[in-house]
């Protein structure tokens, strides 16, 4: 089949869906497979349902022309957003690393709306599957495209590049996350390295902080980079530590925008690499001071990720969308430099690490105990021989029944785990 015929029927109905049962008229549904399902057999339903076209891999056991067979339902998927990709001239920018992805897309999408219209990635749908649906829903309006890249083994970054043609790349940072599929911290920089090396071999740009060696290092070859950090860079800033202790992150820019102080509605200095990325990008593309600065402070976390909530008295930290044993060092130590004299501490465990998960777990029981707090909960079966005076569960619901018992009050609370642990689930029942 010529994805030249497929592209004029996506152009007609421009709305791409892989799940059966969220069939809107006009969709076309392309039939993936998985361990666990396969679309195929769903084909009859989507076309009663209102679907356009189905893209099937399989023999449906009906006749329909709306019936479009391939070889393979997902690189069809991948070609069509190829061929959508290469109708656009506009910047595309990839975003990947082991921590900060998802909040560091937000901010920078939040400050080129201010200026452009900007399509990105919505929520975390980062993979083989979600970056072709994000490529597919740019519409022709578009002056702005940015993509969060996720990886958990090497060659992924660089799959996705080929078909997202990304004219510029950032990489938050390269730690301890996917060890397992990685092979250690060197196979991630290797890894996440495949965006810089898509950048290098098609003259791009690339955004780096410069605070971290290895990626001024990983970025070499490059023909256009642009850094950020605390020092040294095109761009910088530093957190202000105000005598009034809050748990907000303040940002002062130093060099390179016009724009002062930045009162953020985000917890924690490790988010000031990336508010200074969405600085650097702003200006990079001509986005005033003002609207940089605005857009900064106007955007609220959400989907448990380093959110403040207020409850009873008590500040909750709920940063429980991910965890590895790099996010997990920086949020305990600045949890621990925050202010509060009741800090309790809820942390699930970390997925994704292979034969490091136990050395992993046992490095941030050693962190903790460096540090004075009211209570430390730890839940998931990694955790193993705790100190006496903490309190382990092997899942989150009983360290949910255990945190309705304590009935709060002006405490300080961080709870935090990968995201198959559920840490939100805490909350639940807690009005």
């Amino acid at each position: 089949m010529e994805i030249n015929y497929l592209y004029e029927r996506y152009l007609a109905n421009p709305s791409i869906e892989t799940d059966s049962r969220k069939i809107k008229k006009g969709d076309i549904f392309f039939a993936l497979k998985g361990p666990n399902f396969n679309g195929n057999l769903y084909a009859q339903q989507a076309l009663a349902d209102g679907a356009a076209y189905c893209i099937v891999d399989e023999e449906t056991g009906f006749s329909d022309e709306r019936i479009i067979q391939v070889n393979d339902s997902l690189e069809t998927l991948q070609a069509l957003a190829k061929k959508h990709r290469e109708q656009f001239s506009i910047p595309f920018i990839a975003i990947t690393g082991s921590n900060g992805k998802t909040t560091t897309k937000e901010l920078i999408h939040a400050v080129l709306s201010a200026r452009y219209k900007t399509y990105t990635t919505v929520g975390n749908l980062n993979n083989h599957i979600g970056i072709p649906l994000t490529i597919l829903k740019v519409k022709p309006d578009a002056e702005m495209a940015v993509v969060e890249m996720g990886a958990n083994h090497q060659k992924e970054i660089e799959g996705y590049c080929r078909y997202t043609l990304p004219t510029h790349g950032l990489i938050t940072n390269c730690g301890k996350a996917h060890l397992e599929g990685f092979g250690g911290e060197e196979g991630v920089r290797k890894g996440k390295g495949e965006l810089f090396d898509f950048l290098r071999k098609n003259n791009g740009s690339a955004f780096i902080y410069k605070d971290y060696d290895y990626l001024v290092e990983m970025s070499k070859g490059i023909s256009s980079v642009i850094t950020y950090g605390t020092t040294d860079a095109d761009i910088t800033g530093e957190e202000i530590i105000h005598q009034e202790a809050s748990e907000l992150l303040q940002v002062k820019i130093t060099k390179g925008a016009a724009i002062g102080e930045i009162k953020t509605q985000l917890v924690g200095g490790y988010n000031l690499p990336n508010v200074l990325a969405a600085v650097c990008i702003g200006k990079t593309f001509q986005v005033d001071d003002i609207r940089i600065k605005e857009s900064l402070e106007n955007y609220i976390p959400s989907n448990s990720r380093s959110q403040l909530i207020e409850k009873d008295g008590n500040k909750i930290i709920l940063d429980a969308y991910n965890a590895n044993p790099s996010s997990m060092k920086a949020a305990v130590e600045n949890f621990a430099q925050m202010p509060g004299t009741k800090k309790v501490l809820i942390l699930g465990g970390m997925m994704e690490l292979g034969t490091e998960s136990i050395p992993e777990h046992a490095a941030l029981v050693n962190l903790i105990s460096q540090h004075e707090w009211h209570n430390i909960v730890l839940v998931g079966k990694d955790y193993l021989n705790l100190p006496a005076h903490f309190i382990h569960f092997l899942n989150v619901n009983e360290a949910s029944h255990w945190y309705r018992e304590q009935h709060l009050t002006d405490a300080q609370v961080l709870i935090k785990g990968s995201r198959s642990m559920q840490m939100e689930k805490v909350l639940d029942g807690v009005s």
